[in-house]
């Protein structure tokens, strides 16, 4: 845990940031695997995480803006517990730790809520997203559970949003302690990459790295040589000399904060000259992009102007045409990119989204736009110094989507299908790095994982 005055701060800068009412954060709790004493790994609630800093299930934080306490539900363990378990803190230990005067028995969580209820004080809590808490916020509030999404509190949303979006130092550190981890694994997949391993393989081996240096992996990794799918969580291919392998992998600190970075080399280290032409394009891009991060430019503008760059490039070697600001603007060139450039990182890969991508992502002043491929742009808003997002641009080759736009005539004046459907087997190519967003530009998190044609050939 960080020092309990960082804990006490956070939760006075929320209280003094909302109004009335009291704020439920629920913790999380084991959730079983195939029955109750075999639990999936646990995982804290972000939110109670930054609150409340206790990486440990079954409990339950409330902050009372009425009084200015700050309450903490939860059960001492039991002998049972200690045979199977070991010793652990009181519940009162462990609130003083993180700077808690005030705790309470988890039974008592219910009458509290009630009383508060009662006088017509407001209950805050943010958007559940686990079944558990569902159903526990339904019998503490009397909310059905269909209606709580409705019920959520936006004020409280908008409060957290502004503090966590802006890491302070404590935060950039463990960010860059999971960067080291994340470096770790991608070197491995690098040097694994060789024919005829199994992805199985190298998928285990930079978990297992993962597990070695923090808390595991921030997300189910992407390791795959059929990387036209995005999110392809599939290992089962034995590697093929000359294939494109993407590694989207990612690493959690032991207080829980994500590095999350992707690389794309060829099986045994050499690439195509056809393969080099995507990826220099994709490079120049990623490169690109990092010089243009800075406070005050908003990353939509960043998003747009990396896709001339990618439509540009593919118009070189003849696979797009015509004018490449119109063919943007037309959403002509989200066949080969069709995702965001990027997304907030820090307690969660995807920082915060629990409480709803736009509320993250966007404001008042930036809003999303309904267009293919931009639509999956999850950040959009004006930069901050302190910010940490994803720099992630990338070419697919995606036949089913080819074979659509051909047949459909979509975006026909911008697209050389002809050309195109001579890269239907050649798979996708992405690139992403972490950044802090400067005072007066960007930085990469972390040492750099090898990117360029000559620094892989070398691994």
């Amino acid at each position: 845990m960080f020092d309990k005055q960082i804990y006490s701060e956070r939760r006075n800068t929320l209280r003094k940031n909302m109004g009335s009412g009291i704020i439920l954060i629920p913790g999380n709790t084991e959730s079983p695997m195939n029955y109750t004493d075999n639990a999936f790994h646990f995982r804290q609630d972000s939110t109670f995480l930054y609150l409340f800093g206790l990486d440990i299930p079954g409990l339950f934080g409330i902050i009372d803006l009425e009084s200015g306490n700050d309450l903490l539900f939860g059960n001492d363990i039991t002998m049972e517990e200690i045979i199977w378990m070991g010793t652990k803190p009181s519940i009162k230990e462990l609130a003083a730790s993180v700077g808690v005067s005030n705790t309470f028995s988890y039974n008592d969580l219910f009458t509290k809520v009630a009383q508060s209820i009662e006088k017509g004080i407001t209950t805050h809590f943010l958007p559940p997203y686990r079944a558990e808490n569902k159903i526990l916020l339904q019998e503490i509030t009397g909310i059905p559970v269909s209606q709580l999404t409705v019920r959520v509190s936006q004020e409280l949303v908008q409060c957290l949003v502004a503090m966590r979006a802006v890491k302070d130092q404590f935060e950039i550190q463990e960010i860059e302690k999971a960067c080291e981890t994340g470096y770790k694994m991608h070197v491995a997949a690098m040097k694994m990459a060789k024919p005829g391993i199994n992805e199985h393989e190298i998928a285990g081996t930079i978990e297992g790295i993962a597990l070695a240096y923090g808390a595991g992996t921030s997300f189910p990794t992407i390791l795959t040589q059929n990387g036209q799918t995005l999110h392809n969580h599939d290992h089962s291919f034995l590697l093929e000399k000359g294939r494109l392998m993407i590694v989207d992998a990612g690493a959690e600190s032991n207080l829980h904060y994500a590095s999350d970075f992707t690389r794309t080399f060829p099986v045994g280290g050499r690439f195509t000259q056809k393969q080099l032409d995507i990826y220099n394009i994709v490079l120049k891009a990623n490169n690109l992009a990092t010089s243009l991060i800075k406070p005050g430019v908003t990353y939509l503008s960043i998003h747009l102007r990396i896709a001339e760059v990618i439509a540009s490039g593919l118009k070189d070697l003849g696979l797009m045409k015509g004018d490449v600001s119109l063919a943007v603007e037309h959403g002509a060139h989200a066949l080969f990119f069709p995702h965001g450039l990027g997304h907030m990182m820090g307690l969660d890969v995807h920082d915060m989204e629990d409480y709803g991508q736009i509320n993250v992502g966007y404001d008042n002043e930036i809003r999303p736009v309904n267009q293919f491929g931009i639509a999956s742009l999850r950040f959009g808003r004006r930069l901050q110094k302190d910010f940490v997002i994803t720099n992630e641009p990338g070419i697919y080759f995606i036949p089913a989507l080819i074979a659509k736009w051909e047949a459909e005539r979509i975006n026909h004046d911008f697209i050389n299908f002809n050309k195109v459907n001579d890269y239907l087997d050649f798979g996708g190519i992405r690139l992403e790095d972490d950044i802090l967003v400067t005072e007066t530009g960007a930085r990469i998190l972390g040492k750099r994982i090898p990117v360029t044609p000559e620094e892989i050939s070398l691994i």
